[in-house]
């Protein structure tokens, strides 16, 4: 491309409008870090204004370049630049930093702001989740793009720090986006050489563009990051490789403050009003107005709007010429990308199973992903080296690759990278991503889980291998504590299904859900399909909980609740106990937070306040369970690691089988445990005080 010469004097005033606006946010907040948007303004202010093509009027338009701040802790140099290009975001909302209410949060957030992109603030996060954006481009552009027509054709930038190189998220996803070859990711380094400890040489003495380098990587390195020429070319020579970029630009933190230049004092805190005023004095600025924002300089950045509005129109015209050639597929396009709507019919083809057939869930799911995939193209994923295992492929579709936009991710042993690039499909829009791994190794990925349940993402999370049940590999990979861990996390829905026909439901679950993420935790061994789930199971599961089997009479003196795996044994321990004469509810509750969610009136139509006699049965820690137990119930869990032996030894000698289920129940009904919650665990029985929960 040919460079455009910078008019200097205009560009060194606008550079300054946002540093000055960052420090006087972040000094009004008193909170925040005023140093990095101060030292990255220049490059920052390159990117948006000769690169970078967004329509601050239509921030959703499809085909919009993505940028991401992976160093979210510089939020006030995004507020800032949305501000100044024309975003809805007022010199209000940069002087209500960080305060209640205000869409101009200590660290972005999606869907908060308008403009931003992703939430970043955990270091490494965002970086990887422009890896995901790149994937997603690709692969919509190969569905969509048809010749004379690309109507998906836009680039992912991204601003990270030190901190995000250093963070182990931001390698996975670094050395997988360069196997992969994603030429349209350019990452700006802000290689200021501080972090919050003090220089980056206390803990890290590793040649960073090497490193991208032996990725794959195409780097380069720009000695001033104060010089807007030399920035420019440098993403230009970017834009013209066909690997993913790192520029490595050598800024500095705090730059013109006189006092805390270079200095990690200008890391995470404000400047202070004195230290505030010697630096605007240096910017040439007067030191008594704050948020101020020169008539020159609001003109040159204001231009982006009128910019952005004649490439929306210029989108829109190609647009409207594409759908006259391709009307079905203009159609399809309209359908994922801009109304992220389900088709008619998208559930058609889900399997209903007969009762008594053995199925492994982790195989229902096989089954699911293999009747949704052909009515909803936009199911999109893989598995972190366990396809084989977590049964996740999409059969007779390529692999995602280099050469090849596929539909199956080969996302290597990479957890945590992959939980982030999920996130990135799913903020770039046009599809419903799903990732897969060991229940176990979910904890490589919580900071991706978190983030997006936190976002509302739509993400769907296949975790097999759910329990001890998985058997001979051990308590290495026997979860335990996960399923409480899971459920804590706020609007993550959690869901456990006890045989084929849940497994089925809970996939309709998380296509339908739109504001947040599924995670599906699946058994390796077969379960029995029980009686009734085919007709249930959809609304049931839908609900999170649901009377899987009535006591006889209807009117039940006991309740029994299980999910996953330990259903079954509640089913056929009501049987036995509804022959001697106790009638016995069994309870089917794979989604505490769907059954959460329900009116009072359903949860008690499915729960009856009156019948205090409960026992539930789950093969993970107890803890959580008192809750739908009540005061005169007991918990069947496993309050310990599993053990290496084959499933069944294992459930025999932990106490998962159907005598031990009957006799606990008979105790419930015989002694009402006198007002306390009775845990029981291998075998032993034990107390909790209701008084602690």
């Amino acid at each position: 491309m040919i460079l455009m010469t910078l008019t200097t004097d205009l560009d060194q005033l606008s550079i300054d409008t946002i540093r000055t606006l960052s420090i006087d946010g972040v000094q009004k907040a008193n909170s925040g870090h005023p140093g990095a948007p101060m030292g990255a303004a220049p490059m920052a202010y390159v990117l948006w204004t000769r690169f970078l093509r967004h329509a601050p009027t239509h921030p959703d338009w499809a085909d919009r370049d993505r940028f991401v701040l992976s160093a979210g802790h510089a939020s006030m140099l995004l507020y800032s630049l949305l501000h100044l290009t024309g975003y809805a975001v007022s010199l209000e909302d940069l002087e209500s930093f960080r305060q209640w209410g205000s869409i101009t949060p200590g660290h972005p957030e999606y869907g908060l702001t308008p403009g931003v992109e992703a939430t970043t603030g955990p270091l490494g996060q965002g970086l990887t989740n422009a890896v995901g954006m790149a994937i997603a481009e690709r692969r919509l552009g190969a569905e969509f793009n048809r010749s004379g027509h690309a109507i998906v054709d836009h680039r992912t930038y991204v601003i990270a720090s030190d901190g995000d190189l250093q963070e182990g998220i931001a390698s996975e996803a670094a050395s997988l986006a360069g196997h992969l070859r994603l030429g349209k990711l350019v990452v700006l380094y802000d290689d200021n050489g501080i972090q919050l400890d003090g220089p980056t040489t206390m803990a890290w003495s590793e040649d960073v563009l090497a490193r991208f380098d032996a990725y794959k990587w195409h780097t380069q390195r720009v000695e001033d990051g104060n010089d807007p020429v030399a920035i420019e070319a440098a993403i230009a020579a970017a834009r013209a490789d066909d690997r993913p970029s790192l520029l490595a630009v050598r800024t500095h933190i705090g730059f013109g403050s006189p006092n805390k230049h270079d200095s990690q004092k200008a890391h995470g805190a404000p400047l202070g009003p004195d230290e505030v005023r010697l630096t605007k004095e240096a910017y040439g600025w007067d030191p008594d107005r704050s948020f101020y924002v020169p008539e020159d300089s609001a003109a040159n950045f204001r231009s982006a709007v009128d910019a952005g509005e004649a490439m929306f129109a210029d989108w829109e015209a190609r647009y409207d010429a594409y759908r006259e050639a391709h009307p079905d597929v203009a159609a399809e396009f309209r359908r994922r990308v801009v109304a992220a709507s389900l088709p008619d019919g998208w559930d058609t083809d889900l399997k209903r199973y007969a009762a008594g057939t053995e199925v492994a869930t982790r195989n229902a799911s096989q089954d699911a992903i293999a009747a949704l995939a052909p009515r909803l193209p936009e199911l999109f994923g893989g598995a972190a080296d366990l396809s084989e295992s977590n049964l996740t492929d999409v059969k007779g579709e390529p692999s995602f690759s280099a050469d090849d936009a596929g539909r199956n991710i080969r996302f290597g042993v990479r957890e945590h990278a992959m939980g982030g690039v999920a996130n990135g499909l799913a903020y770039h829009g046009g599809f419903i991503p799903y990732v897969a791994t060991f229940l176990t190794f979910s904890d490589y990925m919580r900071g991706s889980v978190r983030l997006a349940a936190l976002s509302g993402l739509h993400v769907t999370y296949v975790w097999t291998h759910d329990s001890v049940g998985l058997g001979e590999d051990g308590p290495t990979h026997q979860p335990v504590e996960h399923y409480a861990a899971l459920r804590a996390i706020p609007n993550l829905w959690f869901v456990r299904p006890g045989d084929a026909n849940e497994t089925a439901a809970a996939w309709a679950l998380a296509a339908e859900r739109r504001d947040g993420p599924v995670a599906l935790a699946l058994t390796r061994q077969k379960l029995p399909t029980l009686p009734g789930t085919a007709e249930l199971a959809r609304e049931g599961v839908a609900r999170g909980g649901y009377v899987l089997r009535e006591a006889s009479g209807g009117n039940p003196d006991l309740i029994l609740i299980g999910t996953g795996s330990e259903l079954q044994l509640a089913f056929a321990a009501a049987e036995a106990l509804d022959a001697d004469g106790i009638p016995t509810r069994v309870v089917s509750l794979p989604c505490w937070e769907r059954f959460d969610a329900q009116d009072q009136a359903y949860r008690d139509s499915v729960l009856p306040p009156a019948v205090r006699k409960r026992v539930s049965i789950e093969v993970g820690i107890s803890l959580g369970w008192e809750r739908w137990v009540g005061d005169e119930g007991a918990v069947i869990g496993l309050d310990h690691f599993g053990a290496s032996s084959p499933a069944g030894t294992i459930f025999d000698k932990f106490g998962f089988t159907v005598d031990r289920v009957t006799e606990v129940a008979r105790q419930v009904i015989r002694e009402g445990l006198r007002g306390r919650i009775a845990t029981v665990d291998g075998g032993h029985f034990g107390h909790m005080d209701p008084g602690h929960r």
